[in-house]
């Protein structure tokens, strides 16, 4: 057996100036295994030379202040939190950028210079970039499922574009009250909660909303079979469906939609855009997003 067998990952843009210390970064999350970022992230350093690294954690919520810790030791550069970190993490940290403030999530920790944590959120502005292509939210009627992280994210990304109105349904009326309050602090009034409780019956989309978002892990794999009920009997012709589920990208919510009639937004424009922009927070590089794309469509 030749040493060759051993590498599992190629040795990429590595320069005598610079020697054999990768900037490490990467993911802390529970659930990892089903994280695809990683090919996207490693795709992306090694189109722009970058000699980087990007890490996929499993970390339980019991070991996340270990994990930050951890970072902080080795030199990482910052790292990506998802569930069930995006909140938690804060208390962590040094300090929070104004989009994470605003929504009280995290979804990008930025290491600097000066050793300092920064809070950063990017899921929001990622799903607003995906949104765009399809659809100017200025004046848009939103109807937003869930209240985690997310969800968070992407009610201050789309109140602070202007949307009309934001809808919040949620299992956890408290989340999904503050929720509101948030859009409304932004909009003064746009925001609205909608009583549903679930299980019952499936959630009906009136025909006024221009877009309808899933914002939460159901469906999300192993779990791809399941789906949050929507009845889309009364959807308008050009509703938009929307799922931040990014594994599988066509989720059982996003297939049920589109059999109505809908038009569908799987969570891959999100996930591009946001990773795009964490890589220029971490290392002040403005990636290609094709080749970002490229490779998660390739894990798929």
């Amino acid at each position: 057996m030749q040493i060759s067998d051993f590498i599992t990952r190629p040795i990429r843009g590595y320069r005598t100036a610079v020697g054999f210390l990768d900037q490490i970064v990467g993911s802390f999350s529970t659930g990892a295994d089903g994280n695809p970022t990683v090919a996207m992230m490693d795709a992306s350093f090694a189109h722009e030379g970058l000699p980087w690294r990007y890490v996929n954690c499993e970390v339980p919520a019991e070991a996340l202040a270990a994990a930050v810790a951890g970072a902080a030791a080795m030199g990482w550069r910052g790292f990506n939190c998802s569930i069930p970190h995006k909140q938690t993490v804060i208390g962590l940290l040094d300090a929070l950028a104004p989009a994470a403030e605003v929504c009280h999530a995290v979804n990008c920790v930025v290491t600097e210079p000066d050793g300092r944590s920064i809070g950063h959120n990017t899921d929001g502005r990622g799903f607003l970039d995906s949104l765009i292509e399809k659809l100017d939210p200025v004046g848009s009627r939103v109807l937003l499922i869930g209240s985690g992280g997310a969800a968070h994210a992407i009610a201050a990304e789309l109140a602070l574009a202007g949307a009309g109105s934001v809808a919040v349904t949620s299992r956890n009326a408290a989340t999904g009250a503050s929720l509101v309050e948030l859009v409304n602090g932004v909009t003064a009034g746009a925001g609205r909660f909608v009583d549903w409780p679930w299980g019952s019956d499936p959630i009906a989309v009136p025909d006024d909303v221009d877009v309808v978002v899933q914002a939460t892990p159901v469906g999300m794999t192993p779990n791809d079979s399941e789906t949050v009920p929507v009845d889309w009997d009364n959807a308008g012709a050009d509703t938009i469906a929307a799922d931040v589920v990014i594994n599988p990208p066509r989720t059982r919510f996003l297939v049920e939609a589109e059999a109505a009639g809908a038009v569908i937004l799987d969570g891959t424009g999100m996930l591009v855009n946001q990773a795009a922009e964490n890589i220029r927070l971490w290392a002040g590089v403005d990636v290609d997003r094709s080749v970002l794309r490229s490779a998660l469509e390739a894990t798929f």
